[in-house]
């Protein structure tokens, strides 16, 4: 993707030397949702943006997720809070906050019979902008949908149309892309191919907010990573720092010979031992002065056990995340 847009989208910067401005472009106070039924799904959250970054936000089925994007791009009415747009609030100036939102739903809700090109151009008329041709034809061309431009939504694959909401999506030119779920049923050619062009689109100014069950998706793209669970913000941190502050490490001992339980020696040590009885597991602190992997060794060589294999693993975001969300609810 070389041409969309030829400038930084929405006052923010190039992206291309890798720094994040800190000038929050979403800004959310006290934000809380109750819908009729009484399930509440958002507790009073607070959370900024950050203007040209990536943002993941993660968090489990019914977590929140898809109700905060909701909110922010006016589809579903807050109890409680505030949101600003670039300085825009979402209910008192809502025509330009949401001209500033570009929104890929989960869904793919699109006109089966219409073209590919009419649909992304009649998305830029929505938002009250001239016509721009050129401009959708960039667009299409940077998302491999040139040769798709005349066949009808109906006709194309599953990951295709996915290109084409993400085409709607950018037609009007917003400074924030939500992407909910973007590579949900997209094969992994696919995938990768649209990893490259949020990155592109990073590097164009365009700030994106990505909500994704792939967790490998947040630890390839995002810049900074929020984790929400039932319907409060559990954490927010830079990506980097988030996984260096929770960096851990698990060794694993292939045992010769299975056992069936721990020698108590061990069990002490915080050792666990595999379903099979075949392989001892340690997980140890990363960053920590001492790792205790002598003494293990020691301790296991003093039980008479013997191993024919190991092996260490740094912990992911994935496990990060998993160990996030099931901390009990407050």
């Amino acid at each position: 993707m070389n041409d969309v847009p030829a400038e930084p989208v929405g006052g923010g910067r190039s992206r291309l030397s890798g720094a994040v401005p800190e000038r929050s472009i979403i800004e959310i106070r006290g934000l809380t949702k109750t819908y009729a039924n009484g399930f509440q799904a958002l507790r009073d959250v607070d959370l900024d943006i950050r203007q040209g970054e990536i943002f993941a936000l993660l968090g489990p089925n019914g977590a929140g997720k898809t109700t905060l994007i909701s909110i922010v791009c006016g589809i579903v009415n807050k109890i409680a809070g505030s949101v600003r747009v670039d300085g825009h609030d979402i209910v008192a100036d809502y025509r330009a906050a949401r001209r500033l939102i570009g929104l890929v739903p989960q869904e793919l809700a699109t006109d089966a019979f219409e073209t590919v090109w009419n649909t992304v151009s009649f998305t830029r008329g929505l938002f009250g902008h001239r016509r721009n041709p050129e401009l959708i034809a960039r667009i299409l061309d940077d998302l491999s949908l040139s040769d798709k431009k005349d066949s009808t939504i109906m006709s194309l694959s599953g990951g295709m149309k996915r290109r084409v909401m993400i085409a709607k999506a950018l037609a009007h030119e917003p400074a924030v892309l939500f992407l909910d779920e973007p590579t949900a049923g997209v094969d992994v050619e696919l995938r990768r191919g649209m990893w490259d062009v949020v990155l592109e689109l990073r590097r164009a100014g365009v700030t994106i907010i990505l909500t994704t069950h792939y967790i490998a998706e947040a630890e390839e793209l995002a810049d900074r990573v929020g984790v929400i669970n039932n319907g409060e913000i559990v954490l927010v941190e830079d990506k980097e720092r988030l996984m260096q502050r929770f960096a851990q490490k698990r060794l694993s001992l292939r045992l010769s010979q299975p056992i069936t339980e721990l020698p108590e020696s061990l069990a002490g040590m915080g050792v666990t031992l595999a379903a099979d009885g075949g392989e001892i597991h340690y997980a140890f602190d990363a960053n920590g002065e001492r790792t205790g992997i002598t003494d293990l060794l020691n301790a296991v060589r003093a039980a008479g056990l013997t191993f024919h294999d190991l092996d260490t693993r740094q912990n992911s975001l994935e496990d990060i995340f998993v160990g996030l969300v099931k901390r009990p609810a407050r």
